[in-house]
This record gives C-alpha cells, structure tokens and sequence, in this order.
C-alpha cells in the first residue's frame, strides 16, 4: 500500500471545529494491572513488537515475537472438523491474561489505547500502531508514542465529539487509505463510557479502526415438530437417543427443532456467502436493542412487526473479543470488541422467512443435526458460530457430556476490557 499523505488528509477536515487545551498528562497505559515485570520491563521485545506492527498493512505472512504474539493475521482453523472450541476460538480469539499471561500482555502493550479528555484514566478501545500514526498532527487527536495512546482532546459534550469523530472518519474515507472504509454503512454506533454515558458516536465501517464495544442483536427462529420415538435396538433408536432432539415427558414422542439458516449474498463485503443466524445486525445510537431486532426481522426476514414483537423472548447476551481476518473485509488484525443481545423467536410451520434486501440469497429449515454439521465444516459466520452455541447450551442439546462444555459455556460470555451500558 503507498503510503499515508498526512497532507491529503489534512485538507479534508473543516478548520472551524472546536479546540480545547492539550492534555499535559496521560495515565500509564496498563502497567498498573501487570504483575509480570519480565514483560513489563521488556522494552526491547515490546519495541521490536511495535516495529512490525506499524508497517503497512500486507498479507504477507509476519514474524512471531518471542513472547509468542503472532503479528500475521489470525486465519479460520481450517484442519479437519472444527469442534466447539475451534468455533469460539475463531470469534473470541484475543488472549486471555488468565490463559496466557506473556502473550495477553505482549498484544495489549503493542497496541494503542483510545481515550477522549473527559475520561483520561478510561480506555475505550484498542489501535493498531499504524491506525494511531494516521492520527499524529491532526487537530483535535494527540497521539503518545511513550504512553501508547489516542486521545480526543477536543469536544465537550456528546455532539461535539460525534462532530469531530464524523469529520475525521470522513477524511479518512476520502483519502482512501483504509479499505474498511470502503464498507461505508452512514449508520452510527454508540461509544460509551464508565457510567453508561453516550460519549460519542462513530460510522459503522470505522468501529473496527478504533477496536471500540460495538453492540448487535441476534436472532434464532425455529420450529417445533411431534417425532415418534422408536423403542428400538437399530439405527434409528441410536439416532433418537442424541441430543439432537428435545425430550418430552412422554416416553413415545419427542419434540424436533428445527432452525431457519439464512445463507449471506456472496456480494457482502463481510462473511460473503457463510450461514447466519435467522436474523442479525448491529444497534444503532439511539435504539433499543428489541427495537433493532424487530427492524432487523422486517428488513432480512420479511417477518411482521406484531409477529416479532408476540412471540420474541430476550434470552440474555453473547459476549466475546475478535480479531478480525480476511473474511470480515478490509484491513486485518483490527480489534473487534462486541457484544450480542441473543434472542429466540418459535414459528409455526406455515411461517417461512423470506429475504426482503440483497443481503441474503435464501432461507433453509435445517434440523439440529444439520445445524451442527454446518457447524462443523466452519460454514458459519463466527460470531453466529457463538450464538448457535449459546441456544443448543440453553435448549440442552449441549450437555455436560459434550467435551469442553465448562469452558465454552465461560467463553460464550467473555468481561469485556472496555465500559459498556
């Protein structure tokens, strides 16, 4: 990629915006919370780590640090048929300090941290080293090489700052230096901070370049259907005896799920052509979570407005922390916090979704043994992945006999790094 015209940039972003003083002091960036001074005091591992961060962006593959932080970009686990770690792995695939605690901190000490000056002690997000460079002499931004920060110097209400981080973004856009940006939605996403406050809000496509909490809704519709249970000693009795059907209280019968998989156009710039959930999208500034999922039916699943709202059940959140691949469009290695709020929707047989946009070529009822073999081949979306996961834990069709069942019931809920509402 060539590189960067600060320049160029610059004569993008109006002049009449408003200033405030610099900060004269920025808190030490996550020393504080290291108890391993080996890493801490590693200034040549974390220098030589940075220095490969803030190349241009490539897809060639980058060097491994000696504390283990690969600097290329994470790839889909693609050896043999994934199991439910392998999928949760792949969405929520930032370190754990608990897990590993060199390799937790050697990715947190690459990265910038986001903050704005109401809320200098409170990081918002993550940044690559070669995002925060883009920023270095740009009115209202203060980068801190020393401290690896981001600062929103400007800006002292939630409007002025959402002015200031929509000029920016649009600047960037302009130049053409970040292909995310190419994916530009005109849809805002809240930023909030310690005590649920609307700090600013920011373009959908730029999220991901300042690695801030993003917040979607996720949907599962399905269906119930009457199954004869067979008493006896052959295949069909083995078949009967999985965890792919939900038991009733007679002996006789059990209750069949079945899921509507929609599959993504393969025009998307995100996840082209993998599995979805029923329905999904993110929350925009401004909505309620139940109130994005009941537009969200309308628009991908031609499902009503009275049939969501009677029959839809809030079944709590999908929790995780990625770092996003190829799949996800644009630049790589960008940091991803999210969180979904999960829902469940039971239709009769006679309602059929239907695609209502382009965003979806079509709908299929799968059974669950379809669902976990779709699964299995990695043809999901990985966040849908999680939240596939988080229903078959709810509607028992994973039990404590499924191997790695504790972990992943942990992992589908991850504590974020970052404030959320």
């Amino acid at each position: 990629m060539d590189s960067f015209n600060l320049t160029k940039l610059r004569s993008y972003i109006p002049e009449n915006l408003p200033q405030l003083p610099k900060l004269t002091r920025l808190p030490s960036w996550h020393t504080s919370m290291n108890p391993d001074e080996e890493i801490e005091n590693d200034a040549e591992t974390r220098n030589s780590a940075v220095a490969a961060t803030t190349t241009p962006y490539t897809d060639d593959p980058a060097p491994t640090t000696d504390q283990g932080l690969s600097l290329e970009a994470p790839l889909p686990i693609s050896s043999g048929p994934k199991s439910n770690l392998d999928l949760i792995n792949e969405c929520d695939n930032f370190p754990y300090y608990q897990t590993n605690p060199k390799l937790f901190f050697a990715h947190i000490q690459t990265y910038y941290a986001l903050y704005i000056a109401d809320y200098p002690d409170t990081e918002l997000g993550y940044i690559l080293p070669s995002v925060a460079a883009v920023f270095k002499g740009l009115p209202d931004w203060e980068v801190d090489d020393t401290n690896r920060s981001l600062t929103l110097i400007t800006g002292n209400t939630e409007g002025e700052r959402s002015k200031i981080v929509a000029n920016t973004t649009a600047a960037l856009r302009a130049t053409g230096h970040f292909k995310v940006l190419a994916g530009w939605r005109d849809e805002l996403y809240p930023v909030h901070g310690p005590n649920r406050d609307l700090l600013f809000s920011i373009e959908r496509s730029a999220s991901a370049l300042f690695g801030v909490v993003t917040y979607g809704c996720h949907m599962t519709a399905f269906t119930r259907s009457k199954k004869q249970h067979s008493k006896g000693k052959g295949k069909s009795a083995a078949l009967d005896n999985s965890s792919d059907v939900e038991r009733t209280d007679s002996d006789e019968e059990q209750e069949e799920l079945r899921i509507w998989v929609p599959r993504r156009s393969a025009t998307k710039q995100t996840y082209p052509s993998l599995l979805d959930n029923t329905v999904a999208g993110g929350i925009a500034t401004g909505e309620t979570p139940l109130e994005s999922m009941v537009r969200e039916a309308g628009e991908e699943a031609s499902l009503s407005e009275e049939l969501v709202r009677k029959g839809v059940k809030a079944v709590g959140t999908v929790t995780y922390f990625h770092i996003r691949d190829q799949r996800a469009g644009g630049e790589t290695r960008l940091l991803q916090p999210e969180c979904q709020y999960v829902y469940d929707l039971e239709l009769d047989e006679g309602v059929v979704p239907k695609p209502s946009d382009d965003e979806v070529e079509g709908f299929e009822l799968m059974s669950i043994g379809d669902v976990k073999e779709a699964l299995r081949n990695g043809d999901f979306k990985p966040n849908c992945a999680m939240v596939l996961l988080d229903f078959f834990v709810r509607h028992g069709l994973l039990t404590a006999a499924d191997e790695g069942y504790i972990e992943m019931v942990a992992r589908l809920h991850r504590r974020l790094e970052f404030p959320t509402i």
